[in-house]
């Protein structure tokens, strides 16, 4: 291959600089027709640079053709193993929020405000509260947990407890979750939505212990505790919900269906300053 490309590169214009003098040479009979075709034949080759004919002789020049390797791209619906969902998921960085559950993929649509968006900043606001008052746990906001080879969502918040803490998931090298975090919560339009399907399934069966879903348009909310393998849902005490897993993780719920944020954190406040909040700190801290 080097050696074609010095030939078509170097040797072609050394032989025209080389024609008058062959033209001298030559025979007079044949000296002109000789010369009109070997130049002709000189010129073709110089000019395609891709192959050579000359007096019987053939030399095929072959361009290395570049391999472009794309993989299709990521939509709803799509059946795929999470091994391939994260290759296609990676290659589209336009796709803010894409999940695998039980095999299928939801590629999430624009986020409207009242539905989702400012629900969502509540759930954080509560639970970041909470986080900062219990050192050994992890709030996550939208990453990616591995559960299994056919379920990867991507939670609207999470909590954990830290693996050296003696929690149940843990980072992998490259920055995901794998296992299934302690606590997720998701916000769900309605009652129709995956949320309270296929997705509590996946949660349920990997093991996540406590599973909370915001019905924002039904104004409802749902709080659900893993009990020997299924889950049951959890009735307010006085309008309040608890965690089973994060003791002082206490929820108003009409105050936060109501957007009162002030109550919700009065409330969760209450819990943090419990005596039961206060050992779960101890607790951690002792690992």
């Amino acid at each position: 291959m080097r050696y074609t490309i010095f030939l078509t590169s170097c040797l072609l214009p050394l032989a025209f600089c080389l024609l008058p003098l062959t033209y001298s040479l030559l025979p007079t009979p044949c000296s002109l027709k000789t010369y009109n075709f070997v130049a002709h034949k000189l010129y073709n080759c110089y000019k395609s640079r891709c192959w050579y004919k000359f007096y019987g002789a053939s030399l095929v020049v072959k361009s290395p053709t570049p391999v472009i390797t794309q993989l299709p791209i990521l939509e709803n619906g799509d059946r795929l193993s999470r091994v391939e969902f994260e290759r296609r998921y990676h290659q589209t960085p336009e796709i803010r929020k894409a999940e695998l559950i039980e095999g299928v993929v939801y590629v999430a649509s624009p986020v409207r405000v009242n539905k989702h968006g400012q629900p969502h900043g509540r759930i954080i606001t509560w639970l970041g509260t909470y986080e900062a008052a219990t050192p050994g746990i992890m709030l996550c906001d939208n990453s990616t947990v591995r559960l299994d080879f056919d379920n990867e969502p991507q939670p609207d918040a999470l909590l954990r407890i830290e693996q050296d803490k003696g929690g149940q998931s843990r980072i992998s090298e490259d920055d995901y979750i794998e296992g299934a975090p302690e606590l997720i919560v998701e916000v769900a339009a309605s009652s129709a939505s995956y949320d309270l399907y296929d997705k509590l399934r996946a949660y349920r069966r990997n093991g996540v212990k406590e599973y909370l879903v915001w019905l924002t348009q039904e104004r409802k909310f749902r709080w659900y505790v893993l009990r020997e393998g299924e889950y049951v849902q959890q009735q307010p005490d006085a309008g309040i919900l608890s965690s089973q897993v994060f003791p002082g993780l206490r929820l108003g719920v009409e105050a936060l269906l109501a957007g009162k944020m002030q109550q919700v954190l009065a409330v969760l406040q209450e819990g943090i300053d419990s005596e039961m909040h206060q050992e779960f700190v101890a607790r951690l801290a002792s690992v």
